[in-house]
């Protein structure tokens, strides 16, 4: 594959902060109310951009996971954590207050609580909607080991959108998603499709971890064939030194070809490009 050094930084992958009142401003109402997001525990490339409209990925069930994926920051911990009853309540206000049209709810993996956090999708799911009737949400979820039963729960609530991410190539996994399996969360996606056929449901995977370009088109087709709607590829940045380095900074013609032929066999949605995250502009997808 034609890549890049990656003791340079392309040209292409300089990004704008966006405005510091509005981030800063974000981040106070956050931390009034014990929230996180996504945005500021993996270290998105993009937290300026979105907090500046401002839009956020909430994430729930803590900002501590009992995982160890070799690209994430979240910080890891076997240790049980505390579920807090008054989040979902929280974050349909702070929602509110924001004036958000369009919500994404993720979380940390909890392996440790008996449904994987899916009662916790599902309050806050219901909580956003009592308080915000209009509003479109989307969930970003773990895999809930495969349990279709805490899947259900989660769907139960009729979300608009269904995203888990498959992150990265089957070959990548042992390195990359060591307490993960690719088939479960192609299962997943595919229970997803079969319990909720109005909902989107979407993937997403990251690229220049060492794939090659026929295992990313694989993939595509690995997805399409679970009921896959959408999926968004883009650049992995490695977050800290404690993660897993960059091994190719992919061209911008590679995201376009990746873009091409996904939508060539027959993937609804496709965003591909370096700063493309899961839950980069989401609220294009029900806008469209």
């Amino acid at each position: 594959m034609n890549s890049q050094r990656t003791n340079r930084l392309p040209s292409w992958l300089s990004r704008k902060m966006g405005q510091p009142s509005k981030l800063h401003e974000m981040k106070n109402i956050l931390r009034s109310r014990n929230l996180h997001t996504v945005c500021e525990s993996a270290r998105c490339p993009n937290i300026g951009e979105c907090f500046s409209k401002p839009t956020a990925t909430f994430m729930i069930l803590g900002d501590v996971c009992t995982r160890g994926c070799g690209f994430c920051s979240v910080e890891k911990t076997a240790a049980p954590l505390v579920v807090d009853a008054n989040e979902p309540r929280s974050i349909a206000i702070t929602a509110k207050e924001l004036g958000l049209k369009h919500v994404v709810i993720t979380s940390v993996t909890r392996d440790d609580l008996y449904d994987g956090g899916a009662t916790q999708f599902a309050l806050t799911i219901q909580a956003i909607r009592d308080t915000i009737p209009s509003i479109s949400i989307e969930v970003l979820t773990p895999d809930f080991k495969g349990d279709k039963d805490s899947l259900n729960i989660v769907l139960n609530t009729r979300p608009d959108i269904f995203n888990h991410n498959i992150e990265t190539v089957p070959s990548l996994y042992k390195k990359v998603r060591p307490q993960a399996d690719y088939r479960q969360s192609l299962m997943v996606l595919e229970m997803a499709k079969n319990m909720s056929h109005a909902a989107v449901t979407k993937s997403g995977l990251m690229v220049g971890l060492g794939e090659t370009r026929d295992e990313v088109q694989s993939v595509l087709k690995d997805l399409v064939a679970a009921g896959c709607d959408a999926v968004t590829i883009g650049q992995y940045l490695r977050p800290s030194t404690k993660n897993l380095k960059v091994k190719e900074y992919i061209p911008l013609d590679v995201f376009k070809e990746y873009e091409s032929f996904g939508r060539k066999i027959g993937l609804k949605y496709v965003y591909s490009g370096p700063f493309v995250r899961s839950s980069y502009n989401a609220e294009m997808l029900t806008a469209s």
